[in-house]
């Protein structure tokens, strides 16, 4: 089954205003670029375009091939996450176009992930180049011209080939060659349509060895020791009385760091702004000879008024609340805290920095149970509730690497065997 990797993006200059997106299919083996898409849309919002270059982007993948699996790459978090179905879909110019999106492969052999903005520039500068083009009043052209090859089959020309490829992209299906079609009716667009033609006929000459990737950017997750809240098993967020750690804490940091000494892997500490982070790191990076930096998006979930208490009494004083934030990603916690959404999307950025800081090494993130839980989840692909099927040991270790590709490789969860006598 062949894989493709489909880059969207849409912009809008005004939100709203004068919009266009941009969406590229490549090769997910060889990292080719099989077929571009990109339009001026008129006005509109930012979220409409980004909608509608992920429409384009799987409609351009399923007329390559309607039987492939497709890894959707998008900067958009909005659209990766509603997709995903872990944020609803309320506006209503957005739910028909995720309707469309979602019937154009079947349910399970597309995936969304992610990424920062600057991964995203083969499909931002075909958004730019159409609303460059719709400011001018002009149609958006492909910056190098498409191949054009002979059909096999039935006579017909490459124009009618191409008219074929571009109804057969608005209608989210596959076009074989000779096929009836309705007279072409814009040259430009004849032009990209001939080259997905091209594209989606020309067959591989065998398998393609996958590109090097290089050394990954390795995240080992440490939990903070023990504080006086934690046997007790008390909500213990950002917002709450920041505790230090308990002498039972210090001791599980100080035989953290013996453990990772003996590895002698890890090369940077960055722990959250929080005591408990702070002190375990300062700890573990003592005995590793190595600084302690700070990131504040590594800090744990605000409890709001939650903070101290147990989830009994959370439940007995807020049951409303608390069952709505169980149930909804997007619900906050009583007194104003943070949503779960909120949560990922502030750990998504702190993750995307890092890597990119990071790339190719190994780093020791000290921080939390809720952004732990996150970055495996997000790793995993696994939906929101999966957050409330993971056990997270004070003082455990955890590891994703992170490749240049995108891809994200779990390869420890909640290792506590340096706690053991």
């Amino acid at each position: 089954m062949r894989e493709f990797v489909v880059e969207a993006d849409g912009g809008s200059r005004g939100n709203p205003g004068p919009a266009g997106y941009g969406a590229a299919v490549s090769d997910a083996a060889t990292g080719e670029t099989l077929a571009e898409a990109a339009e001026f849309i008129g006005v509109a919002t930012n979220n409409v375009a980004e909608y509608r270059g992920l429409l384009a982007g799987l409609r351009a993948a399923h007329a390559l091939d309607p039987e492939a699996r497709v890894a959707v790459r998008m900067d958009s978090k909005l659209v990766v996450e509603q997709m995903s179905g872990r944020w609803k879909i309320k506006h209503p110019d957005m739910k028909p176009l995720a309707t469309e999106a979602r019937a154009v492969f079947p349910p399970g052999r597309v995936t969304y992930e992610w990424i920062p903005r600057e991964r995203n520039k083969h499909a931002d500068r075909l958004a730019n180049e159409a609303m460059d083009a719709g400011a001018k009043g002009e149609a958006w052209t492909p910056r190098v011209p498409a191949p054009v090859l002979e059909p096999e089959g039935p006579p017909g020309d490459a124009r009618a080939g191409a008219a074929a490829a571009r109804a057969a992209l608005s209608k989210g299906r596959a076009v074989s060659a000779g096929e009836p079609v309705e007279p072409a009716d814009a040259a430009q667009s004849d032009a990209r349509a001939a080259r997905t033609v091209a594209s989606a006929t020309t067959s591989s000459p065998g398998w393609s060895a996958a590109p090097d990737l290089g050394a990954p950017a390795t995240f080992v997750l440490l939990r903070h020791g023990e504080t006086p809240l934690t046997p007790q098993k008390r909500f213990s967020g950002s917002g709450g009385s920041d505790p230090a750690l308990s002498e039972v804490g210090r001791e599980q940091a100080r035989l953290v760091a013996g453990a990772l000494a003996r590895r002698g892997t890890v090369q940077a500490v960055v722990a959250s702004p929080l005591a408990r982070t702070r002190e375990t790191a300062a700890i573990v990076a003592a005995r590793l000879g190595l600084d302690v930096n700070v990131d504040d998006g590594l800090r744990e979930t605000d409890f709001g008024a939650w903070e101290g208490l147990t989830f009994g009494e959370a439940r007995e004083r807020h049951p409303d609340d608390l069952n709505a934030w169980l149930g909804d990603p997007e619900a906050r916690p009583t007194g104003g805290g943070e949503s779960f959404a909120e949560t990922a999307e502030r750990i998504e950025e702190a993750r995307a920095r890092l890597v990119v800081e990071y790339a190719g090494r190994t780093v020791l993130l000290v921080t939390h149970v809720t952004p732990i839980k996150t970055l495996l989840r997000l790793a995993l692909g696994a939906p929101p509730e999966s957050l409330f099927r993971m056990e997270l040991s004070a003082a455990s270790l955890s590891a994703v690497a992170y490749y240049a590709d995108g891809n994200a490789s779990v390869r420890l969860f909640n290792d506590t065997s340096h706690l053991r006598p």
